[in-house]
């Protein structure tokens, strides 16, 4: 599984790096609070729609211990998405850092 690391990811966002950052929960929890720029496709259905297969592509949900974000990285990956990373540490990761979130949660 190929992973990317908190501040990997916050330089490919500052860069304004072309790739889609995926959000795998529901829409309650991308609705609370998500990392700014977020997509979200909360199933495989949703997800093979509105990603292309060329495209790179960053999958997140809370944190380590949260299978939706193992679970879609298999998907995408199975259906020939070749350039798919997974941020572990998802929100969890991400505020505990003090970085940006946006929603109606995000402080």
């Amino acid at each position: 599984m190929r992973l990317i690391d908190r501040e990997a990811l916050k330089q490919k966002l500052d860069t304004g790096d072309d790739f889609r950052l995926v959000m795998v929960l529901g829409e309650w929890a991308y609705r609370a609070k998500h990392i700014p720029g977020s997509l979200n496709l909360d199933t495989i259905e949703k997800a093979l729609e509105a990603l292309d297969t060329n495209d790179g592509i960053v999958v997140y949900c809370f944190n380590p211990d949260c299978i939706a974000s193992v679970a879609a990285f298999r998907m995408l990956t199975q259906n020939g998405y070749g350039n798919v990373r997974r941020y572990a540490g998802g929100l969890e990761d991400w505020e505990g850092a003090g970085y940006p979130l946006e929603g109606e949660m995000a402080r």
